[in-house]
């Protein structure tokens, strides 16, 4: 059973591994708020992580973090229409343990230079009464679980129905991705140190 144990606890690492290794990572997020902070930035609070996609491709689906950011200033523009943010503020990514992902913070970081924030009205939304939508764009750069140094991009789109009013106070988020790209690292870092040293003892169990 031991032995058992830990070839399946080493076989839970290797998601992770996948990721931290990984050239491009994509991180989806669904729900939570966007609402108005201080100087009339802009952040979301707990928005679902619920897929991760690594290396070759490899897909992992489900309930496994929370996504979390709040932007600089607001520098020029309007919180109902179409803005800009300063950089700043800060960008959280967080697994729950679950599915292979990490449990504590995936990525660290922050939003470095401007963000967007631009604001459509389809009069043909809301059963014609008119919607409005919004996409935030803007780049992060921080760092993986790992120490790994990381930089990329993240799109959070929403939408705001009730009443047909502009964006003032709060609004739904509807979804959002992130995409990070990590430099090629020469090994897992202190990640792949472990792994290798799990392999051994597994290793020697089996001998045992």
């Amino acid at each position: 059973m031991r032995r058992v144990g830990l070839l399946t606890f080493l076989l839970l690492c290797l998601p992770v591994a996948t990721w931290a290794n990984s050239s491009n990572l994509v991180f989806q997020n669904s729900g939570g708020k966007i609402t108005v902070g201080a100087g009339s930035s802009l952040q979301l609070g707990n928005s679902t992580l619920t897929s991760f996609t690594g290396l070759h491709g490899s897909v992992i689906n489900g309930t496994l973090g929370t996504v979390n950011f709040k932007t600089g200033a607001m520098s020029v523009g309007s919180l109902g229409t179409s803005g800009t943010f300063l950089g700043g503020g800060s960008f959280t990514i967080s697994g729950n343990g679950s599915n292979g992902i990490g449990s504590g913070v995936l990525f660290s970081g922050n939003f470095t230079g401007p963000v967007s924030w631009v604001g459509t009205f389809n009069p043909a939304g809301n059963h014609g009464l008119g919607a409005w939508t919004y996409v935030l764009k803007g780049t992060v750069t921080g760092f993986l679980a790992n120490g790994s140094p990381a930089s990329g991009a993240t799109v959070q789109f929403t939408f705001d129905v009730p009443k047909s009013q502009p964006f003032s106070k709060s609004v739904r988020l509807n979804q959002g991705a992130t995409t990070v790209t990590v430099p090629e690292p020469s090994t897992l870092g202190l990640l792949g140190t472990g792994l290798l040293g799990l392999a051994g003892l597994v290793r020697r169990k089996l001998k045992n």
